[in-house]
C-alpha cells in the first residue's frame, strides 16, 4: 500500500508525508517545527519515525520548521547540492545531508524515487515521483510553467500532488498585490494557474490515475471551488470522472489518500 497526507500547503508553509515500501518521508518542513510535530502526530506518524525528508526547493514556506525539526530528529534531508548550500547558510547543522542531481533516480527501502528540473524562481528546484513498480504518486509545487519534460515525467501516475495557485482572474482583480509581485507569480519561474493545471491534468489522465491534491491555493486569487470545477469539467470530458479530487489546506492535514 502507498498512502499520502499533506500536512499544511500555502503561502504560511508546506510539509507532506508519504509512506511507502515500508518507508516514511516527509516532504519539505515548511511549517514551525513545532506544527510539523503535531501534525504528524495528528495523522499517526511518529516523527521520529520518519525516514528522511526530501527537499523541493529552499524558499522559507518550504524549509522554516527544518532547523528545529532535526535538531529534535536527527534524519536524513535528500536534496540537490545547491538547494543544501543555500538552506544550510541560515544555520542548519543537524540530520544528515544526502545529495542528488535534479534528473537523478534513486532508491530509499522499497521506494523509488524519480526527480526531476521544475520553472521556479529558486536556486535548484525539483518535483518527485515516487513509488514501486505498482503504482507512483507525482509531486510538483512551485513551479511557473510546465515543460514537456516535465509533462512526460508524470505520466502513468496512481496520484499527484500538484499547486493551483492562482485564478488569472482573480488575480489580475486583485488589489493588494502591486503589479510587480503580479507579473511574479505568473512569470515562468513563479506558480501554476488553474489553465496551467486544467492542462496538465488534460495531458497526463488516464483510467488508473486515482486521486489528484491540488495545494498551495492562494488564499485571495483562488477557491477550492473554481480548480475543483475546471478540472471535474475537464475529467469529465475525457471520460475520467472517476478520478478523485482534493484541495490540501493551510491550517490543518488532509486525511490520508491510499493509492
Amino acid at each position: 500500500m502507498m498512502r499520502f497526507a499533506v500536512l499544511g500547503s500555502g503561502s504560511g508553509g508546506n510539509a507532506a508525508v508519504v509512506e511507502c515500501g515500508g518507508l516514511r518521508l516527509m516532504i519539505d518542513a515548511g511549517l514551525s517545527a513545532k506544527q510539523l510535530s503535531a501534525r504528524l502526530q495528528s495523522v499517526g506518524i511518529d516523527p521520529k519515525s520518519l525516514d528522511g525528508i526530501l527537499l523541493t526547493h529552499e524558499h522559507g514556506d518550504h524549509v522554516r520548521g527544518l532547523k528545529v525539526f532535526l535538531k529534535q530528529n536527527p534524519i536524513p534531508v535528500y536534496t540537490t547540492p545547491a538547494t543544501a548550500r543555500v538552506v544550510r547558510e541560515t544555520g542548519i547543522d543537524g540530520g544528515t545531508w544526502k545529495f542528488f542531481e535534479a534528473g537523478q533516480a534513486f532508491t530509499l527501502g522499497g521506494i523509488s524515487v524519480e526527480t526531476f528540473a521544475i520553472q521556479h524562481d529558486a536556486v535548484d528546484p525539483v518535483g518527485f515521483v515516487l513509488g514501486d513498480q505498482s503504482r507512483r504518486l507525482g509531486f510538483l509545487s512551485d513551479a511557473g510553467f510546465v515543460t514537456r519534460s516535465m509533462t512526460e515525467r508524470l505520466r502513468g501516475l496512481a496520484g499527484l500532488f500538484v499547486e493551483a495557485n492562482y485564478d488569472e482572474g482573480l488575480l489580475e482583480a486583485d488589489t493588494k498585490r502591486p503589479w510587480s509581485i503580479k507579473q511574479r507569480i505568473s512569470s515562468r519561474h513563479g506558480h501554476l494557474s488553474n489553465t496551467q493545471v486544467t492542462e496538465l491534468i488534460r495531458e497526463i489522465s488516464h483510467p488508473a490515475l486515482g486521486r489528484v491534491v491540488l495545494g498551495h491555493l492562494s488564499s485571495d486569487c483562488n477557491t477550492p471551488d473554481i480548480i475543483l470545477n475546471r478540472l471535474r469539467a475537464c475529467l469529465g470530458e475525457l471520460g475520467h470522472g472517476h478520478v478523485g479530487l482534493h484541495c490540501a489546506g493551510q491550517h490543518e492535514p488532509s486525511d490520508w489518500f491510499d493509492f
